[in-house]
């Protein structure tokens, strides 16, 4: 079936309060998506974000546990868990950036008050909330605990990653977490209460897409940061020496984006530890965001089958060595259960005949990015002419420019004189996002997604990622207004004209 979709942050939302969040703007933009005629709607992991990993989404402290700062204010009031007055403190926020320190800190002290709120009303006999939220925590204990420990422990060590603590906590000896349930239980449980609200509005949006029969498709991170509860709770399951520190780092090697290729720094999987446990960790993952998401994109889909492993110590990926999984025991485990398949397969960089393989052989969709395109057209994959309908196609990602800033930077003058040949006119930054947009939507790729940005026809200053830059990244926002009536109706009229309409709207 032919569909399309708006890639589009949940942090890039306008929002009173420094960041997109689930909650009334979300439902907003649903609602814009529903008029647009759009049946997809992308977003970025929705994991936990650290500064000290430049706020990368892509940097989780956990596998399981949503941003917090994800959290709407909006949304607690209308749960009767805040005051309006609860936020007079709230700072003057820039416009269509995030000021993630500014973020942090007020999004902390509104939680904690609803935290306050909730305690006080539990006390006063307010029992329906309390209800839910235990049998969230009975549900989740699993990744729950691990996490609200590792979360409280890290704030109470001043922020300092779990392999500095002191050696009782580092190595989760036996008595250590007690004591700390003993000494700071209330803020133990703060963190499993802000995961609680984390939930609910997560699902309060979800039935709202569902009404809108909207697809959320979510976006999972192959790796873990080693400052993680996962890594700090499974060290079994990394490549880590007796004293936790990785042996081995994640990455690619040069490509497209980096000529020296790009140093993630994660700790590696421990892929036999992982198989001698019926790879339970990536399964209860897998299964716990899908109760979120309708579809998964398997970030670096080829990490999945042979990962480029650099040596502890090197400053750039270039001196790694390929490393191969054990991905036909694990994909058939993964087909198991889950035999619908929810998932694409982030295929780009450098790609094997084994890597396509595996994708077509789960029946998992791809991606082609139209960026990528024009240097040498003729039997290039990312060209038009050569795609296939088990495809997503994009005018570009998260990682690349908006397709304006791509088009005014980046693209070489044969990549210009190409794509002027292939469109059979003359292109400019005024008009290279219309035209990438439609031909991304005449593709006989069968999902097409395109960043809210090229819809905004925005450029290099609105990009979401440069890789491979520590800062400055995932900040852009959209501003109050920008996505009108005007721009909704023209995109369903296109969506129209490629055959994308959901059926119902066919129909009518």
């Amino acid at each position: 079936m032919r569909r399309s979709g708006v890639l589009m942050p949940i942090s890039a939302l306008p929002s009173r309060y420094g960041i997109g969040d689930l909650g009334p703007e979300a439902v907003k933009f649903a609602e814009f998506l529903k008029s647009a005629g759009q049946s997809v709607w992308q977003v970025l992991p929705l994991t936990t974000v650290d500064g000290a990993s430049g706020n990368s989404p892509y940097s989780p402290a956990s596998a399981f546990a949503g941003n917090p700062l994800l959290i709407s204010p909006e949304a607690l009031f209308s749960a009767g868990l805040l005051e309006r007055s609860d936020v007079d403190n709230a700072p003057a926020f820039p416009r269509g950036r995030v000021d993630y320190d500014l973020v942090r800190e007020f999004s902390d002290d509104v939680l904690r008050r609803a935290w306050a709120n909730f305690k006080a009303a539990v006390r006063n006999g307010g029992g329906a909330m309390k209800t839910d939220y235990d049998l969230f925590f009975s549900a989740n204990r699993y990744w729950l605990e691990p996490w609200s420990f590792f979360a409280a422990i890290k704030e109470k060590q001043g922020g300092k990653s779990w392999v500095k603590w002191p050696d009782d906590l580092k190595y989760r000896r036996n008595g250590a977490l007690h004591a700390v349930w003993e000494r700071d239980s209330d803020r133990v449980e703060y963190h499993r209460f802000v995961q609680f609200l984390f939930h609910r509005q997560m699902a309060e949006l979800r039935e709202c897409l569902d009404q809108f029969e909207i697809e959320l498709v979510g976006d999972v991170p192959i790796y873990m940061t080693l400052d993680s509860a996962d890594v700090w709770a499974n060290p079994q399951l990394f490549e880590l020496d007796a004293d936790m520190a990785p042996t081995a780092l994640a990455g690619v090697p040069p490509d497209y984006f980096s000529k020296t290729g790009q140093l993630w720094g994660n700790p590696l999987y421990r892929w036999s530890a992982m198989e001698a446990e019926g790879f339970r960790w990536w399964i209860s993952r897998l299964r716990h965001m899908l109760a979120y998401f309708d579809v998964l994109r398997l970030d670096h889909f080829r990490g999945l089958i042979g990962y480029w492993a650099v040596p502890a110590g090197e400053t750039t990926a270039e001196k790694g060595c390929w490393r191969g999984v054990p991905h036909e025991r694990f994909f058939e485990r993964l087909c198991w259960e889950f035999p619908n398949h929810p998932f694409w397969a982030e295929n780009l960089g450098i790609l094997t005949n084994d890597i396509e393989t595996a994708r077509r052989g789960m029946g998992l969709p791809g991606m082609l990015i139209l960026q990528f395109a024009f240097g040498d057209p003729s039997a290039n994959p990312y060209a038009p002419h050569n795609h296939t309908p088990d495809n997503v196609v994009y005018t570009g990602t998260h990682d690349n420019n908006t397709t304006r800033g791509w088009f005014e930077e980046e693209a070489e003058p044969k990549e210009v004189s190409n794509l002027i040949l292939y469109l059979g006119k003359e292109v400019n930054a005024g008009t290279i996002c219309d035209d990438m947009t439609r031909m991304a939507m005449s593709s006989v790729a069968d999902t097409c997604v395109i960043p809210m940005q090229d819809h905004l026809a925005l450029g290099a200053e609105s990009r979401t990622n440069v890789p491979s830059t520590p800062s400055g990244n995932w900040e852009w926002r959209m501003t109050p207004g920008q996505a009108t009536k005007v721009m909704a109706s023209r995109l369903a009229a296109l969506t129209k004209l490629y055959g994308r309409l959901p059926p119902a709207r066919i129909k009518a």
